[in-house]
């Protein structure tokens, strides 16, 4: 099990023993957070669900980001990443959401959001923190070092 998989396992162990319940919204990484979390035995415990918007109009249709949030920040912003995860946590019903949002490449980048820029928001009972991150290397290590951030971040939350 890598190390993505050994934090999934040690938040899903956490959250059952507290009765808690997990959300995921996924955008760059296309559901590899998710992935890893019901990877985990007993997954099903504590994981409600995840959604996947990955276009602007999945964004604003399936989680209700406002489309002047889209035009004046653009769907990798934090703006967008906390409407991402409230709306997340609402539609899904957890106690604990992690919204994902950002440029995996090799495209899509811009000298004000190099590929690699990337939006996590975490929300928990009363308190919502997001975090901007510029990771470095390929399409699959900038997803890969995101879902890690939000798995450990996610722990940190649950101490």
């Amino acid at each position: 099990m890598n190390d993505n998989g050994q934090l999934a396992k040690q938040i899903i162990e956490t959250m059952k023993a507290r009765g808690l319940k997990l959300a995921v919204v996924e955008s760059c990484t296309g559901g590899q957070l998710a992935a890893h979390l019901t990877a985990v035995p007993g997954a099903s415990a504590v994981f409600e669900g995840g959604l996947i918007p990955y276009s602007n109009a999945a964004k604003a249709q399936l989680l209700s980001v406002d489309w002047s949030t889209l035009d004046q920040y653009g769907a990798v912003s934090e703006e967008c990443a906390r409407e991402l995860v409230l709306n997340g946590e609402l539609a899904l019903r957890a106690d604990y959401t992690i919204a994902i949002t950002g440029i995996a490449g090799p495209d899509g980048g811009t000298a004000e959001k190099p590929v690699g820029t990337v939006y996590i928001a975490w929300s928990g009972p009363g308190s919502m923190v997001i975090e901007h991150y510029k990771f470095s290397g390929n399409r699959a290590e900038v997803q890969r070092q995101s879902v890690a951030r939000a798995l450990e971040k996610l722990l940190v939350f649950l101490e």
